[in-house]
C-alpha cells in the first residue's frame, strides 16, 4: 500500500460497498427468498395453478438492510485492508521464489476473506432471517433487522449469529479465488491494449491515474465479467449457506410463514450438528442437482453489476483520496 494509508483503504472500500448495496439489495433479497427451503409455499400465489410467485415475494425488498449499513464499513475495511497486507507480503517474498501472480492474488484474496467472514457472519445471519419476514398490512413498521435480532437472540444467541460462517468462507473462497485472478487478467489486458504498453510499463501505470471515468469502467467491467462467473461457479456453496443461516431463526415473535425457522425451532440443537454436505443432500433429496444452482441467474446479476459497482467505485475513490492528500499511487495492480 505504498500510496494509501489504511484509512484510505477503509474508507473508499466501506463507501464503494455501501452504494453497490443500496442499489443491489433487492435483488439479494429475492435470490435469498428462492433459495429458501419453502420458497413456493410462502410465496406462490395459491390462485394460480402454474404456482407463479405472489405480489408478497416482491414485497419488503430491502427488508435487512439496516444491519448491512452497519457492517459494511468494519467488513469491506478488514477485507481490503487484509488483502493489500497480505498481497503485499506474498509478493515480496514469494514472487523471488517464482510463485506466479495469479497465485499471489488468490492466496491474498482468501486470507482477506476468512478474515472478513468473521465480521461478517453475524450481520448476514441477521439480514437473511430478516429479508424472509412477512410483515403484515396494518402492523407496526418496526425494523426488520431489530425484529429478526430478537428472534435470534436468548439461549444460544452467539451460536446462531455465527450459523453459517464455515458456508460462507466455503462459498466467499473460491469465489474471490476465481474472481480476482480473472479480474486481474481481464483488467491488464485492457489497459494494455488502451496505452500500447505492457502492464509493468510505467506508462501503463500512470495512464490509469489520469482519467478516474476511465478508471472506473475499465475496472468495473472487469470486476462484473469476472464476478459473474464465479458467482454461477460458486451458487451450491450459497444455497447451502442461506439454508444454514434462515435456520439458525425462529418463529416464536413474529409471524413468518418460512419452514426453515420452524424446523430450526422445533430441533434447533439437532440443526446445529449437521453440516454443509447434509444440507446440500438434503437439497438434492428434494430438488435435485438443479436445487443447488437455485437463484444462479440472480446472483449472476446482481454479482456482474454489484462486483463492478464495488470495484471500479473503490478504485476511483481510493486514487482520488490519495491525489487530495497529495500522494502518489506506484501500485502496478489493482489494490
Amino acid at each position: 500500500m505504498s500510496g494509501s494509508s489504511n484509512l484510505d483503504v477503509m474508507l473508499a472500500g466501506g463507501g464503494a460497498a455501501f452504494v453497490v448495496d443500496l442499489i443491489v439489495y433487492p435483488l439479494d433479497t429475492l435470490k435469498t427468498r428462492q433459495q429458501s427451503r419453502d420458497f413456493m409455499k410462502t410465496f406462490a400465489d395459491p390462485s394460480t395453478k402454474t404456482k407463479l410467485p405472489s405480489r408478497q415475494l416482491f414485497k419488503g425488498l430491502y427488508q435487512g438492510l439496516g444491519i448491512v449499513v452497519v457492517a459494511t464499513l468494519p467488513a469491506a475495511g478488514t477485507f481490503f485492508t487484509t488483502y493489500e497486507a497480505a498481497k503485499s507480503f506474498i509478493g515480496r517474498h514469494g514472487v523471488p521464489l517464482g510463485v506466479p501472480q495469479p497465485l499471489v492474488h488468490s492466496a491474498a484474496s482468501a486470507i482477506a476473506e476468512c478474515a472478513s467472514c468473521l465480521v461478517l457472519t453475524p450481520s448476514e445471519v441477521i439480514k437473511q432471517n430478516a429479508q424472509m419476514l412477512q410483515q403484515r398490512s396494518g402492523s407496526s413498521r418496526r425494523s426488520a433487522s431489530l425484529q429478526a435480532l430478537k428472534q435470534l437472540g436468548g439461549a444460544g444467541a452467539g451460536p446462531k449469529l455465527l450459523s453459517g460462517y464455515t458456508a460462507l468462507v466455503a462459498r466467499n473462497l473460491p469465489f474471490t479465488a476465481i474472481q480476482f485472478p480473472i479480474f486481474e487478467f481481464i483488467r491488464a489486458r485492457v489497459w494494455g491494449q488502451r496505452s500500447g504498453l505492457p502492464p509493468s510499463g510505467a506508462g501503463f501505470d500512470s495512464r490509469q491515474k489520469e482519467n478516474l471515468l476511465e478508471t472506473g469502467v475499465i475496472t468495473g467491467t472487469s470486476a462484473g465479467l469476472a464476478g459473474s462467473f464465479a458467482a454461477v461457479v460458486t451458487t451450491p456453496m450459497d444455497v447451502v449457506k442461506t439454508r444454514m443461516m434462515l435456520s439458525a431463526g425462529s418463529d416464536r415473535d413474529v409471524k413468518q410463514g418460512a419452514h426453515d425457522r420452524m424446523i430450526a425451532h422445533q430441533d434447533a440443537s439437532r440443526y446445529n450438528t449437521r453440516s454443509g454436505l447434509a444440507i446440500a443432500r438434503e437439497v438434492i433429496s428434494e430438488r435435485g442437482v438443479s436445487g443447488l444452482f437455485r437463484g444462479a441467474a440472480l446472483r449472476a446479476v446482481w454479482t456482474a453489476v454489484g462486483s463492478g459497482l464495488y470495484l471500479g467505485t473503490y478504485e476511483v475513490a481510493k486514487v482520488w483520496l490519495a491525489r487530495r492528500k497529495g500522494h502518489n499511487i506506484d501500485d502496478k495492480s489493482f489494490l
